[in-house]
């Protein structure tokens, strides 16, 4: 069984003009454990809401959505941030770290949600991306790219067994990108976690192997099998 299997999933939004539009429809999609998978697809394609029902942040109009044996789709809101919490870890393309905690107590809040605190872990965490001297810096204190390293060690804190990236580059100039997306998929083997990255930057997708284009209108996941 796939670490994350995705089944006519649909999830449609109104519009300002009254007008209720789809924005996801898509037959199959799975990702295998331990698996680096990256999506191609312009702005305003769904990837983000794509990502978000992943999460469990939003729920699908229809379909199924198995993530480490749970359906997802059919879960409590209580139940979904619990599975959340535990399971997936999530970096944001605006990293969403919160401005008046440090560097650690951002990862270890993120700790808070799921298994509980473990202060060693986060400064491992944070020594292992290279912010063994920012402990106690505040994000304002830090460059985007000193942020999007603290986004990556909360989003493994809790031992997830997937990672869903979005655009984890889009705020970072070339030779950040670069090394941020190394760090992101280093970490993610180091750490036994699949990881699935939306973006589209044909230099970041050039780093996969498998890239599968993303049109959630259009029901066109290329999924591999």
């Amino acid at each position: 069984m796939s670490l994350l299997e995705v089944a006519d999933l649909k999830k449609s939004f109104t519009a300002p003009d009254g007008i209720r539009r789809t924005i996801i429809d898509i037959p199959h999609f799975a990702v295998e454990a331990r698996q680096q998978v990256a999506l191609k697809g312009e702005s305003g394609s769904g990837k983000t809401t794509f990502l978000n029902l992943l999460a469990g942040i939003l729920r699908p109009d229809a379909g199924r959505i198995r993530l480490a044996g749970s359906d997802v789709a059919s879960l409590s809101e209580s139940a979904r941030d619990r599975l959340r919490a535990t399971t997936v870890g999530y970096i944001f393309q605006t990293f969403n770290l919160l401005q008046g905690h440090t560097c650690l107590e951002n990862v270890l809040l993120g700790m808070a949600f799921g298994p509980g605190e473990d202060r060693a872990r986060a400064v491992a965490l944070l020594e292992r991306v290279g912010l063994r001297d920012h402990l106690a810096h505040r994000p304002r204190q830090l460059s985007t790219g000193q942020q999007q390293r603290v986004a990556v060690a909360r989003a493994l804190a809790n031992r997830p067994r997937l990672v869903l990236a979005d655009e984890p580059t889009g705020n970072l100039d070339h030779a950040s990108a670069r090394e941020a997306l190394r760090l992101i998929r280093e970490t993610c083997r180091e750490n036994d976690a699949a990881l699935l990255l939306v973006s589209h930057d044909r230099d970041v997708l050039g780093e996969f192997e498998d890239v599968r284009e993303f049109a959630g209108l259009n029901r066109a996941v290329n999924d591999r099998p």
